[in-house]
């Protein structure tokens, strides 16, 4: 029985023709699987399913995914994250053959939900804010260019929050089954969109949060540098540490549409 496999030119990169070729005749592809994004049962032979690859430092792991959850993408990790993956996974997934090429260890995308009053409306938000300055890929100087790349993305610059910014086609937050999985941007050339940020397991959202989601139809998401906001553990603290980042010139925002329930 063929499966019913996703191989996006990503994947097929990293690992190989022959390896791509080997899933799609069904050779290597797992006829049942638990979907990476949902954590539900899914069955290659029966429903179109994604192959999500997820990159550490030094290994490589493939791990399948509903085709209506993610699209087929390659996912850079660190090595400690891929391991808590691996597990999560519940380890039954085939490693790539041979170790993968190192990469460059990344900043980790610190995401934070709460609800942000603007015009007199509690609206459902995420706060990124990375762990260590984002630089341009192959850019070798020091320095942090998170916001300059977000804003070339279409993301604004906010200065103080009055106003619901606008909504930046292309992007999404996923969420399903009352969970958020990821933040998606548009694919190159128009193609399928791929996860900008994936939670490596599902985030539990408030219900008055996922309330506000379902009743707007898309979240806006706040954007600012290493060591803007910090992880507050109130939702007052949290809009005073955005009203500041704001006010200092440090934030970005955009809407973004809902995807999923």
């Amino acid at each position: 029985m063929p499966r019913m496999l996703d191989v996006s030119d990503a994947v097929r990169a990293e690992i190989g023709d022959e390896e791509a070729d080997r899933l799609l005749a069904g050779e290597n592809a797992p006829g049942s699987y638990d979907c990476t994004s949902c954590r539900t049962p899914g069955d290659s032979e029966q429903e179109r399913t994604s192959t999500v690859l997820f990159v550490g430092d030094e290994t490589a792991v493939l791990a399948f995914a509903h085709a209506g959850c993610l699209p087929s993408q390659v996912v850079q990790v660190t090595e400690e994250q891929l391991q808590g993956a691996v597990r999560s996974i519940g380890g039954s997934a085939p490693g790539v053959g041979e170790p993968h090429k190192a990469v460059p260890e990344q900043a980790v995308l610190g995401v934070t939900s709460g609800l942000v009053l603007i015009e007199g409306e509690l609206h459902p938000a995420l706060v990124v804010e990375p762990t260590a300055p984002i630089v341009r890929p192959g850019s070798t100087a020091v320095g942090d260019d998170f916001l300059p790349l977000l804003i070339e993305q279409g993301y604004m610059p906010v200065t103080e929050l009055v106003t619901v910014p606008p909504v930046l086609h292309g992007w999404s937050v996923l969420l399903a089954v009352g969970q958020l999985h990821a933040v998606l941007q548009p694919g190159t050339n128009g193609g399928q969109p791929v996860a900008w940020w994936q939670a490596h397991q599902p985030l539990q959202v408030t219900d008055s949060w996922r309330a506000a989601a379902n009743k707007h139809q898309q979240v806006l998401m706040f954007a600012a540098p290493v060591g803007s906001i910090g992880r507050q553990p109130r939702e007052d603290l949290l809009r005073a540490s955005l009203d500041k980042a704001a006010a200092n010139g440090k934030l970005v925002a955009a809407a973004l549409p809902l995807a999923g329930t």
